[in-house]
């Protein structure tokens, strides 16, 4: 079955579908999903691991994991308080990921010096907890200065914990994936990578190894391209997948046995074979 790597399963835009929506995951092959725990701001971190708890065990379901995190936009929220959440749901066993954190110079969300003291802070607490992370980078169109502080900062305050994590939502080259292989992370595709224009992506995909990717929905953004414009879910990330298999002239079958046991093999996890 197929893992959702990324998902904003707590996103409001699932206020009044969302036990049916993760039903039309299950019910498409996807059997394990990742909630993203960064609400709108700290104070909302803890919605993912709620959305975990309260569906867990139900039958026709994805099993549910969680993560927590702040994003680069929010790093001026996090005080000693933000930071203190974060470390006890970090400790939760639900809770297999910090993120997604990282640094994000296209939208200037926060200072930039702000932004990576965030991102170092969270790194701290996540090696602590032994906690992967799940990283969101995104420099300015046609500049590579967020992708080359994040692996500074990643050399000093990261590689040597050996935890390795999630380069969520690819949009770098050939270099910046390479790069990220050698710190440990796995690269994730979203439905963007299915995008007409989206070809660079695709010439990164099909170099990577498949024991290196994942699939991913970035629900309820990034909706694959025969959806463009609406609402993305978990079930629709089988057209990252198929695009992924194509790309790699394999099945998808053998696209999710293998990116579900890299999730597994990152998180620790035993792949799922049923609810």
């Amino acid at each position: 079955m197929l893992t959702d790597s990324h998902a904003h399963l707590d996103s409001e835009r699932y206020a009044e579908d969302r036990e049916a929506m993760l039903g039309r995951a299950w019910a498409a092959g996807v059997g394990t999903v990742l909630a993203i725990g960064i609400g709108d701001g700290p104070a909302e971190m803890n919605q993912a691991l709620d959305i975990c708890r309260r569906y867990k065990g139900i039958p026709g379901l994805p099993r549910l994991f969680a993560s927590a995190g702040i994003y680069p936009h929010n790093t001026p929220e996090a005080d000693d308080a933000a930071l203190a959440k974060l470390d006890g749901l970090l400790a939760e066993p639900e809770v297999v990921a910090c993120g997604e954190v990282g640094l994000d110079y296209y939208h200037e969300g926060a200072p930039r010096e702000v932004q990576q003291q965030g991102l170092i802070h969270q790194l701290e607490i996540a090696a602590a907890r032994k906690r992967p992370v799940l990283i969101h980078c995104r420099p300015k169109d046609g500049e590579t200065d967020a992708w080359d502080h994040l692996f500074e900062i990643l050399d000093s305050h990261w590689r040597l914990t050996g935890l390795g994590g999630v380069m969520h939502c690819f949009g770098g080259g050939w270099e910046q994936a390479t790069r990220s292989l050698d710190f440990g992370f796995l690269v994730s595709f979203a439905g963007n990578i299915t995008y007409p224009k989206a070809q660079p992506l695709r010439d990164v995909a099909v170099r990577l190894p498949i024991d290196s990717v994942l699939v991913e929905t970035d629900a309820p953004w990034l909706a694959p391209a025969d959806r463009r414009g609406k609402r993305n879910e978990p079930a629709w990330v089988t057209q990252t997948a198929q695009t992924m298999a194509e790309l790699h002239k394999i099945s998808v079958a053998e696209i999710a046995a293998a990116t579900t046991k890299n999730f597994a093999r990152l998180f620790n996890l035993q792949p799922v074979v049923g609810n």
